[in-house]
């Protein structure tokens, strides 16, 4: 019997230190993060020149694209943090006053419902900026494009009524 004991404890002392293998995924997340803010800057100097000379529709189109960049980064920075500290360990910021309110707070389920919001978000700001080149007389009307953006936008938004309406239905049952 000890010697079930020992591998029982060697077993499980693998498993929770397996953790560890999650860790190289966040720091390729940082990397992600650097990848947007190299978008978000090229984006950002390929219009500034162009900023006196551009039509409204362009500055919005350009605008929407920056909004659209930085809510990917922040999608990338919620699931860094969270999924490390939900998976991996507690994130030591020692007293830092700029530590995220929902750091350490987030649960998968809270986790999950930003995620479907910023990506409905993200949605929402593609279908938006394709609405925007139906007024540009040069460009033609692509309705397939259209559909399809429509389609996944009410997808998404379906999704996470799903989502919500999962964890509203499991908070419940945790009551009884």
């Amino acid at each position: 019997m000890p010697q079930r004991k020992v591998i029982e404890k060697l077993l499980e002392r693998l498993l929770f230190n397996s953790r560890w293998l999650l860790a190289p995924f966040y720091l390729g997340l940082v990397f992600s993060l650097v990848m947007l803010l190299v978008a978000f800057v090229g984006d950002l100097t390929h219009v500034v020149p162009r900023l006196f000379v551009a039509g409204p529709e362009e500055i919005i189109l350009a605008v929407l694209t920056l909004i659209d960049l930085s809510l990917a980064g922040n999608l990338v920075v919620i699931v860094m943090f969270s999924g490390y500290e939900n998976f991996v360990s507690k994130i030591d910021t020692g007293s830092s006053e700029d530590r995220p309110d929902w750091m350490g707070t987030l649960d998968f389920s809270g986790l999950k419902m930003k995620l479907i919001g910023s990506i409905v978000a993200i949605s929402a700001i593609s279908l938006l900026r394709a609405f925007m080149t139906l007024t540009e007389p040069d460009v033609p009307l692509d309705e397939v494009r259209v559909r399809w953006l429509v389609l996944l936008h009410l997808t998404f938004v379906g999704s996470g009524l799903l989502f919500a309406l999962m964890d509203w239905v499991a908070a419940r049952a945790e009551k009884h």
